[in-house]
């Protein structure tokens, strides 16, 4: 996911000293790892920020563009609205990784994608099963959350006119199940300096636009146990004129939801460096 990347000596020296900070080779896992490799939480989460950051060094960003991020990559949305540095993201990602993955070892959890139906039928059935709505994706997706049991019982039984995706994730993420790692989280967090955005960012809290760096780090710390609300931060950039979107790498996941939801809004999904100069087009056009 990072040979084309690498190509860049900056970049692959930027990268050399994010392994350092993350305690991960995440020029080997970007490279030449196995799929086996990346899966795993602990190296999955730095790797992402780490991307994202790669591609948005390269890119020149007006302050009134906003920028979101769903989960691990508002680590990185942080990052690019000059919260954090790009160093101590990817440090707390690691954290974030390695710690989340050690959570999920404590009990046999997981997560669905719910697709379609009703969305109050949707969350009044996870109810009655115990899970949690983890993702409120918008676009007719709702993430379930928590015991492979009760996973099971919604695929053999879901929503009206909804269908049932298991995810291959390793537990269930932002969920009470987390709370072991949003301890460590707020642990490491109290040693990192942010500053306030430079540029509007929003939060997968609510879809608020966050404007105090203190608040954005407390808020980046208790996503972990709470709903990512994507469907907030697309709201959000409806009421905020966005016409167009650019997808930080790996990307596809988030454009798919906004060609649904935000209809008629430009997108991008910004995967190689061969894509840049589209997005520099794309940003100088809607700025």
């Amino acid at each position: 996911m990072l040979v084309e990347w690498l190509e860049d000596p900056d970049a692959a020296k930027q990268l050399a000293v994010w392994s350092d900070v993350a305690g991960l080779d995440l020029v080997r896992l970007g490279t030449t790892a196995t799929a086996d490799e990346i899966v795993d939480t602990a190296v999955t989460q730095p790797l992402v920020v780490a991307a994202a950051l790669l591609a948005a060094g390269r890119l020149d960003l007006p302050p009134a563009v906003p920028v979101a991020g769903h989960s691990v990559g508002e680590l990185a949305a942080a990052a690019v609205a000059g919260v954090l540095s790009p160093d101590a993201a990817v440090a707390l990602a690691a954290v974030r990784g390695r710690e989340m993955a050690a959570a999920c070892a404590l009990e046999e959890t997981g997560m669905a994608a719910v697709l379609g139906g009703d969305p109050d039928a949707v969350l009044a059935r996870l109810a009655e099963l115990g899970l949690d709505p983890a993702n409120i994706n918008g676009a007719g997706q709702i993430v379930a959350a928590g015991p492979v049991a009760a996973l099971a019982e919604l695929e053999a039984a879901p929503p009206e006119r909804a269908r049932v995706k298991r995810l291959p994730v390793a537990g269930a993420f932002h969920t009470r199940f987390m709370a072991p790692a949003q301890d460590a989280l707020r642990e490491h967090a109290g040693g990192i300096d942010t500053a306030d955005p430079v540029r509007p960012l929003l939060s997968n809290a609510d879809g608020a636009v966050v404007t105090d760096g203190a608040d954005a780090l407390r808020r980046l710390v208790d996503q972990v146990t709470r709903p990512v609300r994507w469907d907030a931060c697309m709201d959000t950039l409806r009421a905020l004129g966005v016409t167009a979107t650019t997808e930080l790498p790996p990307a596809g996941a988030l454009t798919g939801l906004v060609k649904r939801a935000l209809k008629g809004t430009t997108t991008l999904a910004l995967k190689t460096p061969g894509d840049l100069g589209t997005a520099h087009e794309l940003i100088g056009a809607s700025s």
